[in-house]
């Protein structure tokens, strides 16, 4: 594969820092961690620092993507092949210790982000960033593509009382950044001041999409096995505070949703009395083999991504919850936490960044699209803005 976006994984193995020689190295990555060969990051600075690797470090679902989500944590380990520690970043912490630490002086970054807020990778670096800082470890991350590209952001902004480990800064659901862009404005506008090196790609521009890229798409965590999934996953994570089925326990995680007591034909003529752009919606029966509804069968709608350049989730997930409530008021539920390590608030409050959405749909009233729009409304120029010195395209 010639003709391809250049990953910062790519550049440093082909022309690393010259301060990393001797150094002692920690990575954080996981099986999505490849470059186009399909080799695997922790392989590949192995062989260019011989025995300079000294720990790995992984994020929520473990190093090799195993575990589920919302709170189902992942072992330490030892990686056989390499014979060094394995820290889970989701266990009993979710910033690495000051022991951990001790015994590296780089830490590596080499994570996809799937550019949604709710992912938690970019809080993990935050963490790992605040951690460094505070011990004087440096940090080095090795970009990767936004897989939604980077020229469209959709909202809302979380509000900072509704900070949680998925959603640690007030930035939009869909924030448009790759994860060194990320990293850098953290690190300034968070007064982190972390010793601070990324790498960026080469031949990336920001209206690229994943499949321009020509790069392979690894699963980066259990239920994002697609591209289309990543599209999708702005808005329909959201279903994650309700007790709508996101479509775990199938083949098509987010990109199907459903309960048992909706009708399919009527719940998909109500979410698309709205125009969804660059979205094709269908009635469908599934049935999920684990998680919400197990081994029930669910009526729904299936998501189809026709023009990605179009597509914003967010709106149309807000108008399949507006529909799921009104349709089905005694039935249709807002989940209780615990969330994602967040006691007291409820989950959609802490998904959504701010309690408008729960607080707009208690009533089985219908809400009109001007009003739903009122709900994911952002200033895009705001936040295009106050990130502009920190983007690296």
């Amino acid at each position: 594969m010639t003709n391809h976006v250049k990953t910062g994984l790519e550049r440093f193995i082909k022309d690393p820092p010259s301060e990393l020689n001797e150094a002692r190295l920690g990575l954080l990555m996981n099986q999505a961690s490849i470059d186009p060969q399909y080799r695997y990051a922790c392989d590949r600075i192995a062989e260019r620092f011989p025995g300079q690797l000294v720990a790995l470090f992984s994020p929520q679902h473990g190093f090799w993507g195993e575990e589920q989500a919302n709170m189902i944590e992942s072992d330490h380990s030892l990686s056989g092949p390499l014979n060094i520690p394995v820290h889970s970043l989701y266990s009993e912490t979710r910033r690495p210790t000051k022991e951990m630490l001790a015994e590296i002086d780089f830490l590596i970054v080499d994570l996809q982000d799937v550019g949604t807020r709710v992912y938690t990778f970019i809080w993990t670096l935050l963490e790992c960033m605040k951690a460094c800082a505070e011990h004087g470890v440096h940090v080095l991350v090795l970009d990767r593509p936004n897989p939604l590209g980077g020229e469209i952001a959709e909202g809302p902004m979380l509000q900072s009382e509704y900070v949680s480990f998925v959603g640690g800064a007030e930035i939009p659901l869909r924030h448009g950044l790759t994860i060194g862009e990320f990293a850098k404005w953290m690190n300034k506008s968070k007064s982190i001041n972390a010793e601070l090196t990324i790498v960026p790609m080469q031949g990336w521009n920001r209206s690229m999409f994943f499949q321009e890229t020509n790069l392979p798409w690894a699963v980066p965590s259990p239920n994002m096995p697609r591209l289309e999934t990543a599209i999708v996953y702005p808005g329909q994570v959201l279903l994650e505070g309700t007790n709508l089925s996101e479509g775990r326990g199938t083949t098509q995680p987010f990109e199907l949703c459903g309960a048992p007591w909706l009708n399919a034909e009527e719940f998909c003529q109500e979410v698309s009395r709205i125009e969804h752009p660059g979205f094709v919606l269908r009635p469908i029966r599934f049935r999920p083999t684990f998680d919400k509804w197990k081994d029930q069968a669910c009526e729904g709608v299936s998501i189809h991504v026709t023009d990605p350049q179009a597509a914003r989730s967010v709106m149309l997930t807000v108008s399949i919850i507006e529909a799921a409530c009104r349709l089905a008021p005694n039935d249709f539920q807002w989940l209780a936490p615990p969330y994602e390590y967040e006691t007291v608030l409820p989950p959609i409050d802490i998904l959504f960044g701010n309690s408008d959405l729960r607080t707009e749909l208690k009533s089985a009233k219908r809400l009109d699209e001007p009003a739903l729009n009122n709900l994911v409304e952002l200033d895009t120029a705001a936040w295009w803005n106050s990130v502009s010195e920190s983007l690296l395209y």
